[in-house]
């Protein structure tokens, strides 16, 4: 089966499951890779209202100031894929 498939799978299926709360596991994954969040600039946009228009505007801005943009959302509309945005393409 195709690997992408595969894998939409395994994280569909941790939604069935339920999914322990909390950063622990992020930490550590973190750590075993050396950190690479620590390597480039990020901004994180949080709130209870207008973060999906808020990020799609300052991608844009970006993107045009010849920076190379990377964007999460969440949910997806139709592809799983579709959440993470490399310079507004799927990736």
């Amino acid at each position: 089966m195709n690997k992408i498939v595969d894998h939409l799978e395994y994280l569909y299926s941790l939604e069935r499951r339920g999914i322990k709360v909390g950063l622990e596991h992020t930490y550590q994954l973190l750590d075993q890779i050396g950190n690479p969040q620590q390597s480039f600039k990020s901004i994180h946009v949080a709130g209870t209202n207008g973060k999906g228009s808020t990020c799609a505007n300052l991608a844009s801005i970006l993107k045009n100031a010849n920076y190379t943009v990377g964007l999460y959302t969440s949910p997806h509309l139709v592809h799983f894929n579709e959440r993470i945005r490399v310079n507004g393409l799927p990736i």
